[in-house]
Order: C-alpha cells, then structure tokens, then sequence
C-alpha cells in the first residue's frame, strides 16, 4: 500500500500536476485554492474506489471547488462536535469538583484531569475518522454518505483501513524531513507547497485504496454466502 501511495502522484503526465498542485497550495491563503485542493483530493478518492490507477486531471473547476467545499464541511462537522462535547464534558466535570469539595470533590477532579489527558485520543479518533467519511461522500457522491454508520462501520473496523490510516504518518516523516531540508533556504520554500501536494495526493490514494480493498471483500463475501445459500436451496429441492 505504501509503495502503491508513494507512487501514485507521479503516474501519467505529473509535472503539469504537480505544478498546478503546488501553485494552488501556495495560493490557499487566499482560501478559495485551498477548497479547490480539498476538492481534488476528493477526487482522486472517486477515481481509486473506482479502480483508476492514474490520478485525475485538474479540470471541471466548478466541480472541485463544489466538492472542495463539501469536503471541508465534513471535515469541520467530524472535527468540531467531538470538540465541543469534549471541552463541555471536562468543563462539567472541573466545575463539580470545584463545586462539591472535600473528598468527593477531589475525586471529581482526578476524573476531570484523566478526562483532560484524553485530548490526544480524542484528536487520534478524528483523524481516524474523517478520512473514512471523505471517502463515504467521494463513493455515494452524497454529502449525507459521510454520516452513515451503516456504510463507514465496515471500514472503520477493518485492518485495512488501520492500515491506511497509520501508513500516512510514514509519508508525513518524510513530507516534514524534506519540508525542514527545503526550509533552510528561500528557494526551498517556495518548493514546500509542491511537496505538501504530492504528500496529500499519496495519502488519499491509501484510503481510497482502502475503502475499496472493504468493500470488495464484503461484496465477494456477500456474493458467497448468496451463492452458498441458492446451492442449498437447490439441494433441499
């Protein structure tokens, strides 16, 4: 998978997009390129569930910039409520030690800073997730496809997805070694963006890659037991 992700930018006619990639990373201040990035990445999740081994081409604007855009807000809905029920719980959990004293109250605060230290897991489980519901909407095609549990269940508990999930953290290494290379001089920032973009494309083809490795397995597996089950019906006939 990691030799398939690291690849993958570089398939086909890359400089050109690279080049566009890079340009639209350096411009995300602005916002707008940044949304249109989001909404390429998305894109070459579509094309890898759909088994393209070459990543798409920056055309039909309009409809990166709508996908971007999407993307973005599922990314914020995945990342933001478990925020909030996160601080409001710890913040409860503060003010009624505070409140109770003595003993009690003590205890109530030993739970708030246990609850405290889970903000690293926390973060974890919303990087975890939010791959997973991208690709959900870059599969249906359906902003809605991004909060099905029905739909995300099978690849948030299979090994593959864990996989794909732990594997970036190798491709980010290496994206923040060379970043840090390229640092040292202005010319090798003016580089970072590109780099960043190839990172980020590398990245999507792992999940992409993984949600369809899941669902092609419970397909084939859908697929058995259907047959086993019509092969005993014709010998119980």
């Amino acid at each position: 998978m990691l030799e398939d992700g690291l690849s993958y930018p570089v398939r086909g006619d890359w400089i050109g997009r690279i080049i566009i990639g890079g340009v639209l990373g350096f411009l995300s201040v602005l916002l707008l390129p940044a949304f249109v990035i989001v909404g390429y990445l998305v894109r070459v999740l579509e094309q890898t569930i759909g088994g393209a081994d070459v990543p798409p081409e920056f055309d039909e604007w309009g409809d990166l910039l709508m996908k971007g855009v999407i993307g973005s807000v599922i990314t914020l809905a995945y990342t933001i409520v478990p925020l909030i029920v996160y601080t409001v719980l710890v913040t409860v959990v503060f003010g009624a030690g505070a409140g109770v004293g003595g003993d009690a109250g003590a205890l109530i605060g030993i739970v708030g800073f246990l609850l405290a230290l889970a903000f690293i897991p926390v973060l974890f489980l919303i990087y975890y997730a939010v791959p997973a519901g991208l690709t959900a909407y870059a599969a249906r095609g359906e902003m809605g496809a991004a909060f099905d549990i029905d739909l995300l269940k099978p690849t948030l508990f299979s090994t593959e997805y864990l996989v794909a999930v732990l594997m970036p953290i190798v491709v980010a290494m290496i994206t923040w070694i060379i970043t840090a290379v390229l640092s040292v001089t202005v010319i090798g920032l003016l580089l970072v963006p590109f780099v960043q973009f190839y990172g980020q494309v590398a990245v999507f083809r792992m999940f992409g890659s993984a949600f369809a490795s899941v669902n092609d397995r419970i397909d084939t597996e859908s697929a058995g037991n259907d047959a086993g089950a019509v092969g005993g019906d014709d010998l119980a006939y």
